[in-house]
């Protein structure tokens, strides 16, 4: 016969407890925390400055005497002028970065690419989206603190509403470029433009990057956008910040490289007043790009492209390399073989995740001994610092030197004139673009 006793009787409430929580509490925790945005950081956003920086910048670098302008002319005082602050990259060098989904919210990641290629990246990027609606300035102390630039790709979505059906996926019409060009997000961006500007130190802004594709609400192939708008909104958001004040943000345009079918890029630029640096997105092992393509197959004809209507500093904003054939390391170690032909490219920033395949460096010993070989070389080393002024121009290619004549050939009536060899144009590669949207996973 059942007898109640007392421990009976609480065993009996220690199993419903355990039966409660397991079928009931647990499901509406873990559906909590599934609606938290893990791209945030808790708590209310700071609006001083940390006091790492307020050091950091009060620390002011040695003053040099103002140069006579004549020599031999007497000497009067002279008020000091402090140096000019660094460029970034330096001049002849060119900057690394990675970018990751987690950016300043985790920087696992930074840590283990670091610790495989034994270099710190001179540059995060990471995804911000406008759906959130409000500037917290610790996503770039977070970054700048390490003594890395950070690069935001500033996205008018909300990629949590992004659509399974490839051919919607940038179909979100409150995103849609009429909405901005007509000032109904003057408010968020005025918020970020005063944000940026109070924070001290210069950053770089991937607005609206990809345009040139379909995926993304901004693309003028998208969303019921029309053709110009996306130079109108450019236009729009910079002028915002310039009436703010916020100056020390380089502007990144970024398109992908060219495929069949995308955009012209021509009539997407909103021209050199509003642009700091290109950038563009390439990768090989993206649909349409599953034969293997070196970095220069898969970026050079869009450059060419580019160079017809700018000569802006160019950054890959993102590459990466699948090693689903085993050839990671080779593509990887051919980069850093063929970046030195480019002196117009300043920076290279890979994709350090997980998204169609396993781009990670960090994922392979053999990738980051092939990376960490290339990245080694002293162009690499060229840091950044809460006083570096990023790169506005770069110098063009040296042209090759004339062949010496032979003295022993005779002169002939058109030795003074000069021909110009054919140049062979490259054929445009065909890709299908992966989708760079950072925080969708």
């Amino acid at each position: 016969m059942f007898r109640i006793t007392i421990p009976r009787i609480a065993a009996l409430l220690a199993l419903a407890l355990m039966v409660g929580y397991t079928f009931v509490l647990a499901p509406r925790l873990s559906r909590a925390h599934d609606d938290r945005d893990p791209y945030s950081f808790a708590g209310a956003a700071p609006t001083a400055m940390p006091s790492w920086l307020t050091s950091a910048l009060a620390a002011s670098p040695t003053a040099t005497p103002a140069t006579p302008a004549t020599a031999g002319a007497t000497a009067s005082p002279s008020p000091t002028a402090p140096p000019p602050p660094p460029q970034f990259p330096q001049p002849g060098g060119a900057f690394t970065g990675i970018m990751t989904k987690t950016g300043p919210y985790d920087l696992g990641p930074l840590d283990e690419f670091t610790a495989a290629v034994k270099h710190q990246p001179n540059v995060l990027e990471f995804s911000v989206g406008w759906w959130d609606r409000k500037f917290d300035r610790r996503v770039f102390d977070t970054v700048a603190e390490r003594g890395i630039m950070p690069m935001v790709a500033w996205e008018p979505w909300d990629y949590r509403k992004e659509s399974k059906d490839d051919k919607l996926r940038g179909e979100q019409p409150e995103y849609a470029l009429s909405n901005i060009i007509d000032g109904k997000f003057d408010d968020y961006i005025k918020t970020w433009a005063e944000g940026i500007k109070g924070l001290g130190y210069p950053v770089a802004l991937r607005f609206a990057h990809e345009m040139n594709g379909y995926w993304y609400p901004w693309a003028e192939q998208a969303n019921g956008n029309r053709k110009g708008q996306y130079v109108q909104a450019w236009r729009h958001v910079h002028d915002l910040f310039k009436q703010a004040g916020a100056t020390r943000v380089t502007w990144v345009w970024s398109p992908n490289v060219d495929y069949e079918n995308a955009t012209s890029l021509n009539t997407l630029y909103p021209g050199d007043d509003y642009v700091d640096w290109v950038g563009l997105s390439g990768y090989y092992g993206t649909t349409g790009v599953e034969k293997y393509k070196s970095f220069d197959q898969i970026f050079q004809p869009t450059i060419k492209q580019v160079r017809e209507f700018t000569q802006k500093p160019v950054v890959i904003t993102e590459t990466g390399a699948t090693d689903t054939s085993g050839l990671k390391a080779q593509w990887i170690t051919e980069m850093f073989s063929q970046l030195p032909q480019h002196p117009d490219i300043i920076g290279v920033i890979w994709y350090e995740a997980r998204k169609e395949v396993d781009w990670r460096v960090a994922a392979s010993d053999a990738a980051a001994q092939a990376y960490a070989a290339g990245v080694s070389a002293p162009r690499y080393n060229t840091p950044w610092t809460v006083r570096s002024a990023p790169a506005q121009t770069v110098a063009p290619p040296a042209p090759a030197p004339a062949p010496a004549p032979d003295p022993a050939a005779a002169p002939s009536p058109s030795a003074t004139a000069t021909t110009k060899p054919p140049v062979k144009k490259p054929t445009p590669t065909a890709t299908r673009p992966r989708s760079s949207s950072t925080p969708a996973g």
